[in-house]
């Protein structure tokens, strides 16, 4: 460095002594001291000006399948606002919605090798990694929202979250689609026998796939963006998912029939890379919870209003919406697709949600 260049060449030659008086005291420097002083100054300052901003522009992705309109695109905005809010701008951010960085199962998978930052995902394709996700899939398995919200909220639900951090994964907080209903092109389904040969897309979920084989469609599992078009061409005939995502993905564009069946309730979960919150310290990682436990609660106040206005949105749209569903022989049939989770991990969990009041 120059500074550094001069300070040799002076060194070898003769400096008279310039003293400086400061009060009472007299010191003695020489010029080129003050000029490095001066340099060495500017040089920490610029250090530590550079690091000021690195830190201000630490941006994340926030991936997920829906459009920017639908309750998960709600919840990533609230996340992102809530994550800019409690980190005083240190942290910002964006979504890429509509399946732009894949599947489910492909940002997930992204999450584990450090690829992705955040993802809201449903927990069908999460039960591949995290099996024991897989009691939340059982069929039939919570009476309400308010019996499945009290479980996730509860010991249950942090446990579970527990067992995701074990899989090269963070679960920051469980969120939420609703209860599942089936759409289809072909006819109203009232009773088991209406799903009789229906190839119905379903998530890479075993529980899922069982349960619909029971009850006698045709279960064809296939990622959520391929979803849409399959059902234009005709490759399946109908798909089953909550209110909300019927919705906000325009099913009555490619769908004559939905069928209230609430076969399953469809929890979703906040989750992060490992990789970016252990390079973070303990605070930083404090508000990563935060910004997932406001968008959790801004993804449920959605879902509570779409419950109330999507079926009239459906039925605006041309829909033949069936509310009225004997739900118990659907239920008896789905019944031996519980043996795909507790024939492996035993009835206790399943036992604790179906006690939570």
């Amino acid at each position: 460095m120059k500074w550094a260049e001069n300070a040799r060449t002076e060194a070898h030659q003769p400096l008279e002594p310039n003293p400086h008086v400061c009060g009472e005291k007299t010191t003695n420097s020489y010029p080129w001291e003050d000029n490095m002083k001066h340099t060495i100054a500017a040089f920490i300052g610029t250090l530590a000006l550079s690091a000021s901003i690195a830190q201000a522009e630490q941006s994340i992705v926030l991936g997920h399948t829906l459009s920017p309109a639908s309750h998960y695109g709600i919840g990533a905005d609230a996340f992102l606002a809530k994550l800019a809010e409690v980190s005083g701008g240190e942290f910002t951010g964006t979504q890429a919605p509509a399946g732009q960085l894949g599947g489910e199962r492909d940002m997930i998978e992204g999450l584990q090798i450090g690829s992705l930052d955040v993802v809201i995902t449903s927990t069908g394709p999460l039960g591949n990694f995290v099996p024991e996700v897989y009691a939340l899939d059982l069929p039939f398995l919570f009476r309400d929202y308010d019996h499945a919200r009290a479980v996730l909220d509860g010991d249950v639900g942090q446990e579970l979250l527990g067992k995701i951090n074990d899989n090269q994964l963070v679960g920051l907080a469980w969120s939420e689609n609703g209860f599942r209903h089936v759409t289809n092109s072909q006819r109203p389904v009232l009773t088991p026998a209406d799903l009789d040969g229906l190839k119905l897309r379903t998530m890479e979920n075993r529980v899922h796939m069982e349960a619909f084989s029971q009850m006698g469609a045709a279960p064809t599992p296939m990622a959520f963006p391929e979803l849409f078009t399959a059902l234009q061409q005709g490759v399946v005939d109908g798909q089953e998912n909550p209110v909300t995502v019927i919705t906000a993905s325009k099913f009555w564009e490619v769908q004559g029939h939905v069928s209230l069946t609430g076969h399953v309730y469809s929890p979703a979960v906040i989750l992060a890379s490992p990789t970016l919150l252990d390079g973070l310290t303990d605070e930083q990682r404090g508000w990563f919870y935060e910004a997932a436990a406001a968008s959790a609660a801004a993804t449920r106040a959605e879902v509570n209003r779409l419950e109330d206005a999507g079926v009239a949105l459906l039925r605006e749209n041309g829909m033949e919406v069936i509310t009225d569903i004997d739900k118990a022989p659907f239920a008896a049939l789905a019944q031996p697709a519980y043996a795909v989770y507790t024939d492996e991990y035993g009835t206790e969990l399943v036992e604790r949600i179906q006690a939570v009041q």
